[in-house]
């Protein structure tokens, strides 16, 4: 199978729209989102007016981290269910003129798949423990861990095994749960596996793939001790020569290796050889912005996601500096500049853009975290920054359900989190669930219309009526009807293949910039200012009396 979609650089200002598919559509009522549910969403996705959809994985896993703990890398989990379903919605989706792009998780495996499975019965010292990462431990009897590397979800980065006859062996590396063993990308058998999946892929139809922990995969040599620099000190990554040689010196040795690169190099190679322009996507949290450009010079990836913008403040003078940034960062190898406020990993942005308190990354919210965001404050301001965001040239990424204005899920029970973040901080950190419950279609169904019962495998706040999609359908000032007229306008005035001007606001908490024929005006600031004369073509909120005011985006004809 191929793909049938034209090219023409799509990519490159393309609007994609992240599917998370246990959270997305239930097409059978076992309150767990599908294939088949996706497939039959399609049609409303299309009608929002994005160009692609970016599914979050689907394959054969125990589904300890929500999929991203994968044990079949070729095979759809029953969970969502199968090949046929997978082929049926792609499909689907290309009858739609949508493109399909599908996640993919090689820095690590789940613990279940044969591969570790087989280095665990395997001798210290055999190729099936050279796929992975194994070392002898430290101490007079190898009972510390190798070195003092932490997981990203808390605890420590190693796990010691038991030989056959129960006593103590070896230590594998896990950056993220114990139950996500590392592979060792410097083994060219790893390397071949890998290259087999993408072509496995590839040749059913997807369009490109999202490369989880993009600046992962390879460790620096002899895996050398490392402690994180002290929180506050004086890294900012703004660009600079010195900022870019301190950032360097800081960054963990298992971050961020030139290694990638070349696996990256072998991989276009493979894409290239198909038709249809198939694209890679890199998830690399690298700073600053010109080290994040390395991952899509020519002949490696095609984009990177902008995580410097996501962090960035509701401020015009910042977000003026990381779009500056980020837009001579890109260019300067001829790549688009990617944009993006929300995704599965992080406080959605009608509740991040209100937080009062610092919040870092991966953390989450709960009901005794500080800070808590104001939901009508918030959702202004989500709004104001999308209508920003999608004027900006280069390619974008949605979030499903932003384009409903959801907020985080605050109030989950504990009972009912599912992060291994959660777990392993001993509820310290909430985790990501809060971003992850399943979105709300219809106001009266149950579970809102994300299955035909009311199971859903996270549970829905009580008051989400308002937020579902036939409830924001059609209406003039709801936050759906505002993201189809922007996505249209877009379109229409090629704002993703534009160039950028900044205009003179008059205002330090104005944002004022043309695209094309197209200006924009973001108040960022607490009071209303006077609204520039022109044809109004778009407003994130309710305009009055030749103001523009506090926390609205609005769009002028030029």
């Amino acid at each position: 199978m191929t793909s049938v979609l034209p090219s023409s650089q799509w990519w490159r200002s393309a609007v994609i729209y992240q599917i998370y598919p246990r959270s997305f559509a239930d097409s059978n009522g076992d309150g767990m989102g599908d294939l088949l549910g996706i497939r039959d969403r399609l049609p409303e996705l299309a009608e929002l007016g994005i160009d692609a959809v970016w599914l979050s994985p689907f394959y054969t896993s125990p589904q300890r981290d929500a999929g991203y703990d994968v044990a079949d890398y070729c095979d759809v989990d029953p969970l969502f269910g199968t090949l046929d379903d997978f082929d049926s919605m792609t499909a689907r989706a290309h009858e739609l003129d949508l493109r399909v792009i599908v996640d993919l998780v090689p820095n690590h495996s789940s613990s279940d798949h044969r591969w570790f499975q087989e280095a665990l019965a395997a001798a210290p010292g055999s190729d099936e423990r050279a796929r992975y990462i194994f070392r002898e431990g430290r101490g007079e009897n190898g009972e510390l861990p190798p070195n003092n590397w932490d997981s990203v979800f808390g605890g420590q980065a190693w796990t010691r095994t038991e030989n056959s006859d129960g006593t103590p062996g070896q230590w594998y590396l896990h950056l993220f749960d114990s139950t996500q063993p590392d592979f060792d990308w410097h083994n060219p058998w790893v390397r071949r596996q890998f290259e087999d999946v993408l072509r496995f892929w590839l040749d059913r139809g997807v369009d490109g793939f999202r490369v989880d922990v993009a600046h992962g995969m390879i460790k620096a040599d002899r895996l050398p001790d490392w402690t994180p620099p002290v929180a506050g000190g004086s890294m900012g990554g703004t660009g600079t020569a010195a900022d870019a040689a301190e950032l360097a010196a800081s960054r963990a040795p298992y971050w961020a290796q030139d290694g990638v690169h070349e696996i990256y190099r072998e991989w276009r190679r493979v894409l290239d050889s198909y038709d249809g322009e198939r694209i890679l996507a890199a998830e690399a949290w690298v700073d600053p912005l010109t080290d994040m450009a390395n991952w899509v010079r020519p002949d490696e990836m095609h984009q990177a996601f902008n995580f410097p913008y996501l962090e960035t403040p509701w401020a015009a003078e910042p977000l003026r500096a990381v779009i500056d940034a980020s837009i001579s960062a890109f260019s300067a190898v001829d790549a688009p500049s990617t944009w993006v406020l929300s995704n599965h990993d992080v406080v959605r942005h009608a509740s991040r853009l209100a937080l009062t308190a610092v919040n870092p990354q991966g953390h989450g919210i709960g009901p005794r975290s500080a800070g808590l965001p104001n939901p009508e404050l918030g959702l202004h301001r989500a709004r104001a920054a999308t209508a920003l965001m999608l004027s900006l040239p280069g390619s974008s990424y949605l979030y499903q359900g932003e384009e409903l204005g959801l907020p985080e899920v605050i109030d989950l029970p504990d009972e009912a989190r599912e992060d291994p973040t959660w777990f392993r901080t001993n509820g310290e950190r909430y985790g990501r669930d809060g971003c992850r419950v399943p979105i709300p279609w219809e106001a009266d169904a149950p579970s809102y219309g994300f299955g035909p019962t009311a199971a859903s495998w996270l549970p829905q706040p009580a008051d989400w009526a308002p937020f579902a999609r036939d409830a924001q359908r059609n209406v003039s000032d709801s936050t759906l009807t505002m993201y189809m007229m922007a996505l249209a306008l877009r379109r229409a005035h090629e704002l993703g293949m534009g160039e950028l001007e900044w205009l003179d606001s008059g205002d330090k908490t104005v944002l004022a910039l043309r695209n094309g024929d197209v200006r924009v005006y973001a108040n960022t600031g607490d009071a209303a200012v006077a609204l520039p004369a022109g044809e109004v073509l778009l407003a994130s909120g309710p305009l009055g009396d030749g103001k523009l005011p506090a926390d609205t985006t609005v769009w002028l004809r030029a």
